[in-house]
């Protein structure tokens, strides 16, 4: 499956029946706790990955959480 990533097309191995927005995060290497993600231009709420299905062609814009002081 290919998508976009913060403007850059990778390729995943996942099946569309399995292609849940939690496991390509996870096969990505990104941890769910530090992050914002945004599907096809809707921020998607970290409660809702396990349910959201992503295809080919999809478009990814993940942010990451930096704290500090």
């Amino acid at each position: 499956m290919k998508i976009r990533v913060n403007g850059e097309e990778k390729k995943i191995e996942l099946d569309q029946e399995n292609a849940l927005l939690s496991t390509a995060l996870h096969h990505m290497g990104y941890k769910p706790n530090t992050i914002v993600v945004e599907l096809n231009n809707l921020i998607i709420n970290s409660m809702k990955w396990e349910k959201v299905k992503i295809k080919d062609g999809d478009n990814l814009e993940i942010v990451s959480i930096v704290g500090g002081g």
